[in-house]
């Protein structure tokens, strides 16, 4: 019996800045004829119609108007994490292709990192990495403080998946834990971690010494927290990002943070990604920025792709689509 052609699917390369992790490229290859671009781009007239899928790592290929006109036979595009604001979901629908994401892959990691963060603000602990191996260092000063978060009162925006894994990392912590969400969660799941629902995101900011924003990106949610809401902040407190740079007006936030309208920040996202080398948020001496690696360690990099591929075999065999992001309406 002749054996069976694997699907083909389109990737955007393998190994370098973005393209496929090399040591994810056996698994692939057990299920799926990979196609890098450049391959599409040498043999588009042979692998046009063969292309089922398209398999987005890092957001690449990018899936626009030319290259989905090209595919006709493409039924579902995966892609690795929670957000999908990268992706033009109408235009993408408009095509009859399914997409999937993976946000459960990546839930644990994003709330480490966001405890990370507050934990690495307060303690101050990259600024204090720099004294300790200084060349310069002859002594530790004994004034040199940080905050404690045990106590401290987190404010969640966003309790979706990630936000509400933050919640039960502070419980912890002791922290007593505020949270604005669209919508209040049931009363069983808030008693669990010990949350209080904050209808109005204003008693939120007020009150809370540390803000973390674990919200998806959307037209509602850009530039969700401005110079308004910054203002209402303590200016003790810390805004912690790990939704979408976006997410922060930073021009307001820069002013923020230079005037001692609110302490600190952490962000393990801004826009662009990254930002110019003369940004004024490099300067700062009260935030700590990182690469956008919240969701990125190796199990969970891991469980992404094979989550990408269970979706991709769902959709070519006609079954459920495992996350399946569903068009606007």
């Amino acid at each position: 019996m002749e054996e069976q052609e694997l699907p083909y699917v389109l990737i955007a390369t393998i190994g370098g800045i973005d393209g496929v992790y090399e040591d994810h490229v056996e698994f692939l290859k057990k299920h799926f004829n990979l196609i890098t671009m450049k391959q599409f781009h040498e043999h588009k007239s042979h692998l046009s119609e063969k292309i089922k899928a398209i398999y987005m790592w890092w957001n690449k290929p990018v899936a626009n108007q030319e290259l989905l006109s090209s595919l006709p036979n493409l039924k579902v595009i995966a892609t690795g994490g929670a957000g999908v604001d990268h992706l033009d979901l109408k235009l993408i629908s408009s095509f009859g292709v399914k997409v999937a994401n993976t946000p459960i892959a990546v839930s644990n990691a994003t709330a480490d990192m966001g405890m990370a963060l507050m934990l690495a603000s307060a303690r101050r602990i990259v600024e204090g990495c720099q004294i300790a191996v200084s060349p310069n260092t002859e002594y530790f000063a004994a004034d040199w403080l940080g905050d404690e978060v045990t106590g401290a009162t987190l404010g969640i925006i966003g309790m979706g998946r990630i936000g509400y894994k933050v919640a039960q990392r502070a419980k912890a912590f002791e922290m007593k834990i505020l949270y604005h969400n669209r919508s209040q969660r049931k009363e069983e799941e808030e008693q669990a971690v010990g949350a209080i629902y904050c209808k109005n995101i204003d008693d939120l900011l007020l009150q809370s010494d540390f803000v973390m924003l674990c919200v998806n990106l959307t037209p509602q949610t850009e530039k969700l927290i401005g110079k308004k809401e910054l203002e209402m902040m303590k200016p003790t407190a810390t805004l912690i990002n790990i939704s979408r740079g976006l997410v922060v007006d930073q021009d307001a936030l820069v002013e923020a943070l230079q005037n001692g309208v609110i302490k600190a920040a952490a962000l393990d996202v801004t826009y662009p990604e990254p930002l110019p080398r003369n940004h004024p948020l490099l300067t700062l001496k009260n935030i700590i920025i990182t690469p956008h690696v919240g969701g990125s360690t190796t199990k969970s990099c891991r469980l992404v792709m094979e989550n990408m591929v269970e979706s991709i075999l769902a959709a070519l065999n006609g079954l459920p689509i495992p996350n399946e992001v569903n068009p606007p309406k």
